[in-house]
């Protein structure tokens, strides 16, 4: 499966961690590991308020590259 997002990395760069974004976002931590793991992807409206709550644009959460090499 495809690393399509870049959430840990961004959490890791604000020294923040999973449980800081399943509180600011109300979300079960399971769901936000999930995320950060890359085993699933949030849904469009979580993204945006993931960007919301680490204060980055939706785009820097994304992996163009990802896309670019599988075309």
């Amino acid at each position: 499966m495809a690393k399509l997002n870049r959430i840990r990395v961004v959490l890791a760069e604000r020294d923040l961690n999973n449980k800081w974004l399943s509180d600011k976002l109300g979300k079960d931590p399971a769901t936000v590991s999930k995320w950060v793991t890359n085993t699933t992807q949030p849904s469009l409206e979580a993204l945006i308020a993931i960007a919301n709550a680490l204060e980055v644009p939706v785009q820097e959460l994304v992996r163009q590259e990802e896309f670019k090499q599988e075309k």
